[in-house]
């Protein structure tokens, strides 16, 4: 058992451009986060239907900390380019799991590995110390919205 936070939310509305901050936003089921450029479908791997893998992205603080103490990066949740940043939650464990959000029931669907576009957007060497700590891909089962601070728990079975 876990309980986590919801520390921040980022969205983007077009491929590339900057990740922007929100206080809230409505996750939609089966869709993504609104606004966002999956959602919208104006994403970088956008083809087609929106891919449960697409709707959105979370990324634990503690990952963070770790790169930026380990490979001296200076990096923040926006440069992931992650959706939701948490604190208190084991998302590698979570794959194949679901779990809430405050009201919002989402469910992991694979890790979210950095790639070679995230480095070509925001600084060398990100790529290589995000490995198996970049976070969590998920999907949304139940949507709402989702607030800055909510608390984050395994789903109720």
């Amino acid at each position: 058992m876990f309980e986590g936070r919801l520390l921040a939310i980022a969205i983007s509305n077009a491929a590339a451009l900057p990740m922007q901050p929100a206080g809230q936003i409505e996750a939609i089921t089966g869709q993504g986060l609104r606004g966002d450029r999956y959602a919208e479908k104006k994403g970088t791997f956008t083809r087609g239907e929106i891919q449960p893998s697409q709707q959105v992205t979370l990324i634990e603080s503690e990952a963070i900390e770790a790169a930026v103490r380990d490979a001296k990066l200076n990096i923040t949740h926006l440069d992931t380019r992650r959706n939701l940043l948490t604190k208190g939650v084991p998302l590698n464990h979570l794959v194949g799991q679901t779990f809430a959000i405050g009201q919002v029931t989402l469910r992991g669907v694979k890790l979210c590995e950095p790639c070679g576009h995230l480095e070509k957007l925001t600084c060398q060497g990100i790529e290589k110390t995000l490995r198996h700590r970049g976070g969590l891909r998920a999907e949304i089962i139940e949507g709402g919205t989702l607030r800055v601070g909510d608390t984050i728990r395994p789903a109720a079975e």
